[in-house]
């Protein structure tokens, strides 16, 4: 086993094939073959060839057995060492060593990682062992898939007993120290805690078996030895011996190969020595722990693959500083992450080669101090030591052949990963292979990544740009500033006839970024169009989504022929972006669901070579005012002079009837006023939202008042009035009324359509505000009633009217049909004298 947590048994069947089985191995790339090379040494391994077109695949091999053959000009005498190999990367996963090129005789060697059998303690843990009753010893490897500072604990209970199986427990601690160097230490369990030392010098708690009995020999009380161990692709494996009858009968257990015995195990963070416990501390377990019952004489194989750790990287992470330079020196491989190595790599920053992690947009510096043989380069090739020279195409980001230095007289470079750099890159020597690893290019700020930014609209999207005039190219990326399932930009002043770019994440978890050319406002009027897009990303973090992508100024196509040809950036005219989001798009079969629920409410000229920008029209205070001359019209002085009408007419004269006209007229004169800064605003009507169709309807019903009192009846003057003028106030009085509620639910529908333009939280306590005004309206139209009514005798009235005539105080609509004309009533009064009464009368 190198990498991959490759095991297996091989045996040579005949001349031309070979055998494989109990065969476990991680994925590794489409490159993995089945290699044959003269020596195991990084010269001959390097220099090997493929022996078989049998191809492993990125599948999980999970003790599989399987025969492989040789292709027809390879015999075993060509071959030393058969590896699983990756070309792609020149890695050595795995290999077997013949002890010569004859079928005839194979060498085997027993492996440290091969024992005959296996038991699964956990998910991520595992118990390997092999029983050598001859020699009193048992061989104990511990296998688990946990981080490197951990530990991985086995042993046996105290015979017969039943509960507390961790109490008197004789347990191997193993792992790794700081430096990476394995350790397996004999540990005896006294107490539930961490080894203490008491004032009289015992100890208790979970304790090394020589700090219980310090006066015998370490080799006396210790009966674990360590054997091997490694640690690779995430999981640490520790092989170790220990006897079967021991010699300390005081604080180690016996192992009975006949019975089955309770044994414990556990896992969890190891606490370095230091100068008042110089030992290895095993630190809390929390969870990850418990006991099997295992008769080490029976065969017992439920081990099924290999162990898959989450983070498979070990080795050490260097993360560039623009403020500080990174060291480059050589020296020897000792923990290289891709071997085979050569005798001496690359260390960044007196660490062995490590990743290094880099920013796009931030500046990295090197100083190059690895010696005159060390050609420092940054390459897209893996293996470096100048691809060209191999036939193959690499792409070189920083260094060369003249990037050479040494301490006394250090070479300086500087490179600035741009947002077009993959991913993935690697440092290497361009004179030998294999000396440096991988570069691994994330995400900076996208300040950094871009040269410029500006808010868009709303100040809820986020534009960048880089404009590169030489390659006739521009990048371009969006951000929200607030989660949604997709964000849409578009080139243009409206929605409509706008060149747009998509961007979401689907149901795979994959980034993805649309274009479309779009011609209406409706979900058929989106067209896709293929531009051509490069460096394309979308990603969406905690919801905030955002889109990257690099295209030319200039398509270059027949206009005629694909409309997005017509899409041209000049870079010297303003370009006006617009935005959208929504909560979820779709590549295909779009409707209405899939369109924006928020947008921008104008374009923003962006000045692509000043970087700046500026708003096409600043029209976002023009709704506040819209709103709150609609409020004055309708929520105060058309109500104030319908009240005017119904309950003033006892003044004197013919007061209410010119409240009632000037109020009338002023509310209609605001509306209209009112309606052109709407008009303004959303540049056109758009019937789409119920705000603006309750709007257009109240407007309507206003302009009928003074349009139908134009032509109103005369009312006589001493006879009834006539059919029509009857019919004229009656539709005059309901139109009134109904324009007046049409009105109230177009504000409020209006208080809601603006707060959900702007997101802004205020609207609802507005919102409210609204609503308790209409209730005290309502609240003073129910106490102006009943003093009319109780002032007109608690006479039953059954209608209202807005007015009658120039000088009428009366309802033509009175409920007794009794028509009165300025206000009088003529009624006969008889004096009749009261017998002795002494002249006093009585009325009659």
């Amino acid at each position: 086993m190198v990498q991959h947590q490759l095991r297996g048994s091989f045996s040579i069947i005949d001349d031309c094939s070979f055998r494989v089985s109990e065969f476990d191995m991680l994925p590794g790339s489409s490159h993995v073959h089945w290699w044959g090379a003269v020596g195991d040494d990084y010269e001959n391994l390097t220099s090997g060839f493929v022996i078989s077109d049998d191809q492993l695949n990125t599948t999980v091999y999970k003790n599989q057995s399987f025969t492989v053959n040789l292709t027809k000009n390879v015999t075993w005498d060509q071959i030393r060492v058969v590896s699983v190999w990756d070309t792609l990367m020149a890695s050595d996963f795995g290999h077997v060593s013949l002890s010569n090129g004859s079928n005839s005789s194979v060498e085997i060697t027993a492996e440290p990682t091969v024992f005959e059998n296996c038991k699964v303690l956990s998910d991520t843990y595992r118990l390997r062992w092999t029983l050598n009753e001859e020699d009193n010893v048992i061989d104990i490897g511990l296998e688990g898939a946990i981080g490197i500072q951990n530990y991985m604990a086995f042993g046996w209970t105290e015979p017969n007993r039943e509960h507390d199986h961790m109490l008197n427990a004789d347990v191997a601690v193993t792992g790794f120290t700081e430096e990476g160097v394995p350790f397996a230490d004999d540990y005896y369990i006294t107490k539930y805690s961490e080894c203490m030392k008491n004032d009289d010098d015992t100890v208790e708690g979970v304790c090394p078996d020589t700090m219980y009995n310090a006066s015998n020999s370490v080799n006396s009380v210790n009966n674990t030895r360590l054997v091997y161990a490694h640690r690779k692709d995430g999981v640490s494996f520790v092989r170790y011996q220990r006897p079967l009858k021991t010699v300390d009968k005081k604080y180690d257990w016996d192992i009975d190969v006949t019975e089955k015995r309770t044994c414990i195990w556990a896992l969890g963070l190891i606490k370095p020595p230091d100068s008042i416990r110089p030992f290895y501390l095993p630190q809390n377990h929390g969870k990850t722990y418990g006991h099997v019952h295992i008769n080490v004489s029976e065969r017992i194989n439920d081990c099924f693959g290999p162990l898959d750790a989450e983070d498979k990287e070990d080795q050490e992470l260097v993360i560039a500083d623009k403020k500080e330079p990174i060291i480059v020196t050589s020296g020897p491989p000792l923990h290289y992450p891709n071997p085979p190595n050569p005798s001496k790599i690359l260390y960044l920053n007196k660490k062995e080669s490590p990743v290094l992690r880099v920013e796009r947009g931030v500046p990295v510096k090197f100083s190059i101090q690895a010696g005159h043989d060390v050609a420092f380069y940054i390459t897209s090739d893996p293996l470096g030591g100048n691809a060209t020279s191999r036939n193959m195409s690499e792409t070189v980001y920083i260094g060369g052949p003249e990037a050479q230095g040494v301490q006394s007289s250090p070479k300086e470079l500087t490179w600035a990963p741009d947002r077009n750099t993959p991913d993935h890159v690697y440092y290497q020597s361009v004179f030998t292979q294999k000396m440096g690893w991988k570069v691994q290019v994330v995400d900076g700020g996208l300040t950094d990544m871009y040269k410029n930014s500006v808010l868009l609209d709303d100040q809820q999207v986020n534009f960048f740009w880089t404009l590169s005039v030489s390659e006739k190219s521009i990048s371009i990326a969006a951000r929200g500033e607030k989660k949604s399932g997709y964000l849409a930009i578009g080139f243009g002043s409206e929605m409509e006839k706008s060149f747009a770019y998509v961007g979401w994440v689907d149901l795979n978890g994959t980034g993805r970024v649309n274009t479309y050319w779009i011609d209406g406002m409706n979900a058929q009027s989106l067209h896709p169009t293929s531009e051509n897009l490069t460096y394309v990303r979308c990603k969406s973090e905690n919801g905030v989504i955002t889109l990257e992508f690099t295209r030319p100024l200039d398509p270059n196509c027949n206009r005629k022929e694909r409309i997005e040809c017509n899409n041209i950036i000049e870079p010297t005219t303003p370009l006006k972006v617009i935005w959208a989001m929504g909560a979820k798009w779709s590549s295909d079969h779009l409707t209405q669901s899939n369109m924006h629920s928020v947008k921008s409410n104008k374009p923003v000229r962006v000045s692509l070579i000043r970087g700046s920008a500026e708003a096409e029209e600043d029209l976002r205070p023009v709704l506040a005012v819209h709103g709150f001359m609609m409020f004055l019209a309708w929520g105060m002085f058309l109500p104030a002079g319908i009240l005017a009408a119904r309950y003033t007419k006892h003044l004197p004269g013919d007061i209410w009837f010119k409240v009632h006209v000037y109020l009338q007229y002023s509310g209609l004169a605001i509306t209209f006023f009112g309606l052109l800064f709407a008009v303004a605003e959303l540049r056109g009507f758009h019937l789409g939202s119920l705000h603006v169709k309750f709007g257009i309807l109240t407007i309507l019903m206003g302009c009928m008042q003074p349009i139908n009192a134009y032509f109103r009846p005369k009312k006589p003057e001493t006879e009834n009035p006539s059919t029509k003028r009857v019919i004229w106030e009656y539709i005059h009085t309901n139109i009134g009324r109904c324009s007046i509620f049409v009105g109230i639910s177009a504000l409020i529908t209006g208080m809601k359509h603006l707060g959900e333009r702007y997101n802004d939280e205020n609207t609802l306590g507005l919102t409210w505000a609204l609503i308790v005004w209409v209730s005290l309206g309502a609240l003073t139209v129910v106490y102006l009633e009943f003093i009319k009514r109780r002032r007109q005798g608690m006479i039953p009235r059954g209608n209202w009217v807005l007015g009658n005539g120039e000088d009428e105080d009366a309802d033509l609509l009175s409920s007794n049909g009794n028509h009165r004309e300025n206000g009088s009533v003529t009624s006969e009064i008889q004096l009749e004298p009261v017998p002795g009464s002494g002249g006093r009368y009585t009325i009659i």
